[in-house]
């Protein structure tokens, strides 16, 4: 897991600090989305049944202005909640690649405050937690979004 705070720190820098001028900066997002997903597969621990505290809220619409002038680009998307029922034509919703982001980078927020403040095994058991829960559907919808995008 040594590569897991590295490349949070390389895709949580898009909601941390504005006006990024990175050339490809949406394909290195994408390297570093597959690389937490991948990451999520090594996953090994064991529950810290520690007491710690709780990460102090972060503001979400700080990440969001963040990452909207680092992607202004990036938009509102059509998804289909159940791929599975094949003969529903009229059932769609509408997704937002700026808050996928948003939510995967304040998640892996708490995942990297968590592992440099309680310990590696509380950060990596809340890891597994919110990925399989939530962090899992924002990057496949966003991946699959920015693929769509380029055509």
């Amino acid at each position: 897991m040594t590569d897991l705070i590295p490349t949070i720190n390389k895709t949580i820098k898009y909601g941390l600090q504005p006006n990024f001028s990175l050339a490809d900066r949406e394909k290195l997002l994408q390297k570093h989305l597959v690389k937490i997903y991948s990451l999520y597969f090594d996953i090994n621990c064991t529950f810290d049944e520690t007491e710690y505290s709780e990460i102090n809220e972060v503001d979400y619409s700080d990440i969001r202005k963040n990452v909207t002038s680092n992607f202004p680009e990036l938009g509102f998307y059509k998804t289909i909640p159940n791929i599975n029922d094949l003969y529903n034509f009229t059932d769609y919703a509408t997704g937002d690649a700026l808050d996928d982001l948003s939510d995967i980078i304040l998640h892996l927020l708490e995942v990297k405050w968590r592992i440099e403040n309680n310990s590696l095994a509380n950060g990596l058991w809340y890891f597994e937690l919110i990925f399989r829960g939530h962090t899992q559907q924002h990057i496949l919808d966003l991946l699959n979004y920015l693929k769509q995008k380029k055509g």
